[in-house]
């Protein structure tokens, strides 16, 4: 039997190393509380202004490969991930709309959520809106203007960068080498400039006018709204304490958004905000910058018009290397694709082999003998993938060489299969080492077919699988005869309750290339 043992697992968590951004090297990852296996864990979520796009699923799936591996080697990790609920990007769609904030919000809020589950993403403890908030970003403004490090103008609360001394260590900015407000506005600066006592102070709180409309709340400091950096710092002090373990975030996030989490947070508690930093590279369209200007702008939606889509998506994201930019194109695409294709036939095959589905039980015997040594070594091939498997991972989440390892144990059991050299019990325990696998990479699931209806999917499906209630639906007529023999034992196996065997075969189906849904009126059959 494959499998880690528990003084394994302590083991490996004393060997976990993560880049720290702030450091700029890979360091040996302990909590801050050294003789607890607790983590606590702040990520920068999604401003619900509308659907998200891939380069922000690619955060999404750094954060889900890092969690599930920090849980594998055994650390109990408590994950907080913030809904940016108020915005000027938000505060722009409303109007647009003519919608209110909750309208707007609510909307991209639960398309978020569908996406999540439709890339296997495991949940967060907690999602935080910054509107649950208001009172504790208020009481961390307060504290910082009564300790000199923020300051009141024309209604507005500005932070003090001066007063912080180590401003910009996050991002390693030297600013004896810049130009005073050679940076310009950022993208949730008031066009105030001359409020501010200097160009690198951000904004705390922002008085209220006309464009506002509904989004104000009253404060201390008269009628507003808050800033973006400073709901991140409230969120999180309020949920996880002064100092956590982890943030994570896309690179672009490095400056400004998180070397001014760093300032307030600091400057407000006294003490060290996160002890590591990881960012994710940006996602490039055909090796170019992805943006609305160039009409290479990509959602999840955009690109995931089958289930198979999904799931390859979250195959070549989670399996290239988290730290580096990420080229998408169509061909990257089909490529995980094929990937998963192969990925899902040898599952298939050896969940019949393990079952005694393959070959015949006389064959099996004529072959013992000769194919005892051969047997051995797949097995001790799969021990071995998995032990590669844990040092990539414990390098920095080196997820290419991790894949590597799968792919060489894929590889070894494709051959032993096809001269029918697999026992029982050896082909259990490849399953096992391929599953365990996938407790990081998760990419060996069940897609929720809803989520393709042009209903629920807020975009235009080019996808057979699109539509619900037999709208993208096979007719009988166009079902390969082959498909249509493992639909039927499919449905013959659930009858029987026989649930496993029936995954199985629905596994086949879809390294045939199809896809099914289970209705009242029988079960649809869709292409991917």
């Amino acid at each position: 039997m494959v499998q880690l043992s528990s003084s394994s697992r302590q083991q490996l968590q004393k060997k976990v190393f993560l880049f720290n951004t702030q450091s700029r090297a890979k360091e040996l990852f302990e909590p801050v509380t050294k003789e607890s296996n607790k983590v606590s864990f702040y990520s920068c979520g999604p401003t619900v202004y509308d659907f998200a796009h891939i380069g922000n699923f690619r955060a999404f799936l750094t954060y889900d490969v890092l969690k599930r591996w920090l849980r594998y080697v055994g650390f109990d990790v408590r994950h907080v991930c913030n809904l940016t609920d108020v915005d000027d990007k938000i505060i722009v769609k409303m109007q647009a709309e003519g919608q209110s904030l909750l309208e707007v919000t609510n909307k991209y809020t639960d398309a978020f959520f569908e996406d999540l589950d439709v890339l296997n993403i495991v949940k967060a403890d907690k999602y935080p809106k910054a509107t649950e908030h208001i009172a504790d970003i208020v009481a961390m403004i307060e504290k910082l203007i009564s300790t000199g490090h923020a300051y009141e103008k024309e209604g507005s609360v500005y932070f003090r960068t001066s007063a912080f001394a180590e401003y910009g260590k996050l991002a390693n900015l030297k600013f004896d080498a810049m130009q005073e407000g050679a940076g310009g506005f950022g993208p949730n600066d008031r066009r105030g400039q001359d409020e501010k006592e200097n160009a690198r102070d951000f904004a705390l709180w922002k008085a209220f006018s006309a464009q506002d409309g509904e989004v104000v709340w009253d404060s201390p400091f008269g009628r507003g709204r808050p800033g973006w950096h400073i709901e991140c710092s409230a969120m999180c002090h309020c949920l996880l304490g002064p100092t956590i373990d982890i943030h994570a975030g896309g690179v672009d996030l490095v400056f400004p958004h998180h070397t001014n989490e760093v300032a307030q947070s600091e400057a407000f508690s006294g003490e060290p905000f996160s002890k590591y930093w990881l960012h994710n590279g940006f996602v490039n369209i055909n090796n170019e910058k992805m943006s609305k200007s160039l009409k290479n702008f990509k959602t999840l939606r955009d690109i995931a018009t089958s289930p198979f889509d999904a799931r390859a998506f979250r195959f070549m994201v989670v399996t290239a290397q988290y730290r580096n930019p990420l080229n998408f194109t169509p061909d990257t695409l089909k490529a995980a694709i094929n990937s998963l294709r192969r990925i899902d036939k040898l599952v298939n095959e050896l969940t019949q082999a393990a079952s005694g589905g393959g070959a015949s039980s006389e064959a099996a015997s004529t072959l013992a003998n000769e194919t005892g040594e051969e047997d051995k070594a797949l097995m001790s091939a799969a021990t071995a993938a998995l032990v590669s498997f844990d040092e990539a991972m414990c390098d920095d989440m080196n997820t290419p060489r991790a894949s590597a390892a799968l792919f060489g144990l894929v590889g070894g059991a494709e051959k032993a299969l096809k001269k029918g050299l697999v026992s029982r019990s050896t082909a259990s325990s490849v399953l096992l080492a391929i599953r365990k696998m996938d407790e990081i990479f998760g990419v060996l699931y069940q897609v929720p077919t809803a989520y393709f209806a042009a209903s629920t999917n807020g975009a235009a499906s080019t996808s057979a699988a699109a539509g619900a209630g037999g709208s993208g639906a096979l007719a009988a007529a166009d079902v390969p005869e082959s498909v249509a023999l493992l639909v039927a034992q499919r449905s013959e196996l659930k009858a029987q309750k026989k649930y496993a065997e029936a995954d199985a075969v629905r596994a086949q189906i879809s390294a045939l290339g199809f896809t099914i849904k289970d209705g009242k009126g029988g079960v649809e059959v869709f292409r991917l």
